[in-house]
C-alpha cells in the first residue's frame, strides 16, 4: 500500500498543467500536514520546473528544514533563465541555512560565476566543492574547467584538465575553447590532435575558429566539409573567418552557399559579417539584397538592433547617406552602437562636419558616450574641438582606454601640435603597437626623423616588436627629414633585426627618400633590385623627382616604365616632353608629342579657379 504522501507524489507527477498542479496542491493542504517536507520539496521542484518561481520560492521559505533538493530546483530555474546574480544569491542562502551542497549544485553556481566573471567567488565555490567531497564528480570537473577557461585562467584550466581521470567530449571542447578564447589557437589544434573521443559539431566548430584565427581559412574550410550537418555557428565561423582575413569575396560566396543550401537560416551575426565584407568590396547591390533578405527572415527590430550598424556603414561607405539615414531611423536611438555607426559612417564618407553635428545631437539626447564614440569623432576634430574632447575624456575617465589615447595622439599630431601629442603619449600607462606607430608617424610628418628613430629604438628596447606599419612610419620619417643613409640602413635591418619582409610600401618609401635627396641613379638601381615588379607609384615618384632635379637620363627610363604600365595616361608623355624641352632637346620633345598624338591622347586641359569661383557679395 502506498502511503498518502507517496500517493500525492504520484498524482503530482501525472499533472500536465500548472493549474492541475495547484489543484493537487490545494488538496494536499486540506489532507496532509502543512509541513510535510517530502511533499513541499516535491511541489517546489515542480513549480520551479514549470517556471512558477514565486510559488517555488514561497514553498522554500515554508520548509522548516530546507534541503538541497529544494534549493537545487531554484538554482536550476535561475541557471536555465540566465539569472546569474540570483543563482549566487540562492547559493548564499543555501549555505546560510547550513544545507550541504552536492555535485548537482556546484556546476550551476560555477556557471553563474563564469557569466559574471567573478573569479574570486568561483575560487571560494571550488574550495566548497573540495570540502564537501564533490570535486571528483565528472560534471563538476567539467564545470570548473569551463569556468577557468572562460575566465582567462588557462593554467588553472589545464591543471583541472590534466587531473581528470576520464574526459568526455565536453572536457575536450572546453579546453579547446579556452585556448581559442585566450589567444592560443595553435594549442587548440594540438588538443584536437590528442583527442581521445569522437568529436562532435562543437569540437569541429571550435577547431574551425582556431584555424580562422591563425589565418588558415583553407584548413577551416576543410574541417567544415567534414561536418555532416553544419549548424548556423559553423557557417558563421567560416563567413567571419574569411572576412577577418580580408577574403571578402569568398566571405560573400560562403554566405550565398549557405542561403542556397537552406538547411539553416543565417543569424544576425552572419548577416553582420557579410555586410561588413560588402562594405570593403564596395558592393552595395549585394548589400541591398542582404538587407531585404534580413528583413524577410526576421523582424525589423531584431535585424536592425544587431546588423543595423554594419548596414549603415555599408551605405555610408558607398556614398548613399540617404539610405544610411533610413537605416539609422530604424535603429534604437537609445543605444550608443547606433550613434557610433552613424558617426563612423559620416566620418568614412568625408562628412566630418555632419559627424560632429551627430555627436552633439547624441550628447543632447543624453546617450551615454563610450570610447568608440570619442575615438571616431577625434579623427575629424580641429585642434580647438579636439582639446574639448580631451577635457571631456579626462572628466569622465575615458582617457584610461588605450584607443582613446591613441586617437588623441593622432589628432594632436595631424593638427600640428606634436608637443601635445607626445605629452599624451608620455602619460599613457599602457601602450599598444598602434600607440607607437602613431607617435613615430607623427614625429615623421613634422620632419623630426631623429626623434622618430629614437622612439623606434626605445620601443625595441622595451621588447615591443615593430610591425610592417611601424617600419613604414619610420622610413617615411627618414624621408621627410632627409635622413637618407639612416633610412637605407633601417630598410636593410628590417629582416635581420626585426624579422620583417619588406613589402611594396617599404620599397616606395626608400625610392621616395633617395629621389627627394636627388640621388636618382641610386633610386633607379634600388628599384631594379626590388623582388616584386614595381608599381606605377614607385615609377611615378621617381619621374616626379627627375622632373624636379632635371635628370633627363633617369627620367626617360622612369617615363618609359610608366608608359608601359599605363600607355593611355597622357600625363606621363607630357612630363617627359617637358623635361626634354627644359633641357633644350626639342627634337626629343616633339617626338614624344607625336607618339602621344599617335595614340589618340591629348594633353589635359588646364583651367583657372578664378573664373569658376563665386565672388563674395558686397
Amino acid at each position: 500500500m502506498h502511503t498518502l504522501p507517496q500517493w500525492f507524489s504520484s498524482l503530482l507527477q501525472s499533472c500536465k498543467t500548472l493549474n492541475q498542479t495547484k489543484q493537487v496542491h490545494a488538496l494536499i493542504l486540506c489532507t496532509v500536514s502543512h509541513h510535510n517536507t517530502f511533499l513541499l520539496t516535491k511541489l517546489t521542484q515542480i513549480y520551479a520546473d514549470r517556471d512558477d518561481l514565486r510559488s517555488a520560492a514561497t514553498l522554500l521559505r515554508h520548509l522548516r528544514r530546507p534541503n538541497v533538493f529544494a534549493f537545487t530546483s531554484i538554482l536550476s530555474f535561475h541557471c536555465r533563465h540566465g539569472h546569474a546574480h540570483q543563482c549566487l544569491q540562492t547559493y548564499a542562502h543555501l549555505r546560510q541555512n547550513a544545507v550541504v551542497p552536492d555535485h548537482h549544485v556546484f556546476p550551476k553556481v560555477l556557471k553563474a560565476c563564469s557569466q559574471l566573471s567573478l573569479l574570486r567567488t568561483a575560487t571560494v565555490v571550488h574550495k566548497d566543492a573540495i570540502a564537501f567531497g564533490s570535486e571528483s564528480n565528472a560534471q563538476l570537473r567539467n564545470s570548473l574547467l569551463d569556468m577557468y577557461a572562460k575566465s582567462g585562467r588557462v593554467a588553472c584550466a589545464e591543471r583541472v584538465f590534466d587531473e581528470m581521470p576520464e574526459r568526455d567530449v565536453f572536457s575536450w571542447n572546453s579546453m579547446m575553447s579556452g585556448y581559442v578564447g585566450n589567444g592560443m589557437p595553435d594549442r587548440a589544434v594540438e588538443v584536437f590532435g590528442a583527442m581521445e573521443c569522437e568529436p562532435d559539431v562543437v569540437t569541429r566548430n571550435t577547431l574551425m575558429d582556431a584555424y580562422c584565427r591563425m589565418g588558415l581559412c583553407s584548413e577551416a574550410a576543410r574541417v567544415f566539409e567534414e561536418i555532416e550537418v553544419p549548424n548556423v555557428i559553423s557557417w558563421t565561423i567560416l563567413i567571419s573567418g574569411y572576412g577577418n582575413a580580408g577574403r571578402h569575396d569568398v566571405c560573400l560566396e560562403v554566405f550565398r552557399e549557405m542561403v542556397r543550401v537552406g538547411r539553416v537560416l543565417p543569424d544576425v551575426d552572419a548577416l553582420s559579417y557579410v555586410l561588413v565584407s560588402c562594405r570593403f568590396l564596395g558592393d552595395m547591390a549585394s548589400g541591398r539584397e542582404i538587407h531585404g533578405y534580413g528583413l524577410k527572415i526576421m523582424c525589423g527590430d531584431v535585424f536592425y538592433r544587431s546588423a543595423g550598424a554594419a548596414l549603415l556603414t555599408l551605405y555610408a561607405g558607398c556614398g548613399r547617406m540617404d539610405r544610411a539615414d533610413k537605416v539609422f531611423r530604424g535603429m534604437d536611438k537609445g543605444d550608443v552602437v547606433t550613434w557610433n555607426a552613424m558617426i563612423f559612417g559620416l566620418v568614412d564618407s568625408g562628412l566630418g562636419h555632419l559627424a560632429i553635428e551627430c555627436f552633439r545631437e547624441m550628447q543632447g539626447r543624453g546617450v551615454e558616450i563610450d570610447g568608440t564614440t570619442l575615438s571616431t569623432i577625434l579623427s575629424v576634430c580641429d585642434l580647438r574641438f579636439g582639446k574639448q574632447i580631451h577635457a571631456y575624456a579626462r572628466k569622465w575617465n575615458f582617457s584610461c582606454g588605450v584607443p582613446v589615447f591613441n586617437a588623441l595622439v593622432h589628432m594632436y599630431a595631424i593638427r600640428g601640435s606634436i608637443v601635445y601629442a607626445h605629452s599624451v603619449f608620455s602619460t599613457m600607462e599602457a601602450r599598444d603597437l598602434v600607440s607607437w606607430n602613431t607617435i613615430i608617424g607623427g614625429f615623421g610628418t613634422h620632419g623630426l626623423g631623429k626623434t622618430a628613430l629614437k622612439l623606434l629604438k626605445e620601443m625595441s628596447d622595451l621588447g615591443i616588436s615593430p610591425d610592417s606599419v611601424t617600419l613604414s612610419c619610420a622610413l617615411s620619417a627618414c624621408s621627410h627629414s632627409g635622413l637618407v643613409d639612416e633610412g637605407v640602413q633601417l630598410f636593410y635591418r628590417m629582416t635581420k633585426d626585426f624579422g620583417l619582409t619588406p613589402v611594396r610600401e617599404h620599397f616606395s618609401c626608400v625610392v621616395d627618400m633617395l629621389a627627394r635627396a636627388g640621388r636618382l641613379e641610386d633610386a633607379f638601381d634600388f628599384i631594379n633590385q626590388m623582388p616584386q615588379e614595381p608599381g606605377k607609384h614607385v615609377w611615378g615618384a621617381l619621374l616626379a623627382a627627375c622632373h624636379e632635379h632635371q635628370n633627363v637620363s633617369v627620367g626617360k627610363l622612369a617615363a618609359e616604365k610608366l608608359i608601359s604600365l599605363e600607355p593611355h595616361e597622357a600625363g606621363h608623355y607630357v612630363t617627359l616632353s617637358n623635361m626634354y624641352s627644359r633641357a633644350g632637346r626639342w627634337d626629343d620633345a616633339a617626338r614624344v608629342r607625336r607618339t602621344m598624338e599617335g595614340h589618340g591622347l591629348r594633353k589635359p586641359s588646364g583651367h583657372s579657379l578664378v573664373g569658376t569661383a563665386s565672388c563674395p557679395r558686397r
